[in-house]
């Protein structure tokens, strides 16, 4: 993959026509509802996390974008070790997804991910095009982040079965209108060859 510029490592990937969102996957599900849409985003977990991997083994960067809990002075790595703790409801799906060290991160403080945050420049940075927007919830931040996205120009792909809402049927309905008003494709993950769809980016 050509590079732009050197890490420190020399790992993580510079260019990219597609990039990864992992909308607020990392919690400990202490909020208001939050068992309803924890069985629900358990029932995903297998998918997103062969998604995940399988997007990095083709070299997709994934960028972590992340809800701040309300506090400016929240640091990602704190999050994640929280999120991940035995006390933590949300840990089995902290760490199955836990970040590997060169994948992105941004902290967001409101629905969507673009927001008051630096998504937008870390997209541009990498050159991409194509975004593959999934986890929680699928009719708010993944709604919110996918429209943004439309609006500057980003093309979509939404997998019906890597994001999740706190019902079924609002998981429908947004899957309906992001498919059907901002134009993205919601194939199930299993039904996207990673490596063809990234050809079809460049």
């Amino acid at each position: 993959m050509p590079r732009s510029n050197r890490d420190l490592h020399g790992s993580v990937p510079d260019q990219s026509p597609i990039a990864l969102l992992l909308l607020d996957v990392i919690s400990d599900f202490e909020f208001p509802s939050a068992d309803r849409l924890l069985k629900q985003a358990i029932e995903i977990l297998p998918q997103l996390t062969a998604l995940k991997a399988g997007a990095r083994a083709d070299g997709i960067p994934a960028i972590y974008v992340n809800d701040n809990f309300g506090r400016w002075t929240s640091d990602f790595r704190h999050l994640v070790d929280h999120s991940a703790a035995d006390s933590s409801k949300g840990k089995s799906i902290a760490r199955a997804l836990a970040p590997m060290a060169d994948d992105y991160s941004v902290l967001k403080p409101k629905h969507s991910g673009f927001f008051g945050t630096s998504l937008d420049l870390v997209l541009k940075y990498l050159g991409a095009q194509l975004l593959i927007v999934t986890g929680f919830t699928t009719d708010i931040c993944v709604a919110f982040t996918a429209a943004d996205a439309y609006m500057r120009g980003y093309r979509l792909w939404v997998p019906s079965d890597c994001t999740a809402a706190l019902e079924s049927r609002y998981h429908r309905a947004a899957l309906n209108y992001v498919k059907r008003v901002l134009g993205a494709d919601i194939r199930p993950s299993a039904a996207v060859d990673l490596k063809t769809f990234e050809q079809s980016s460049r």
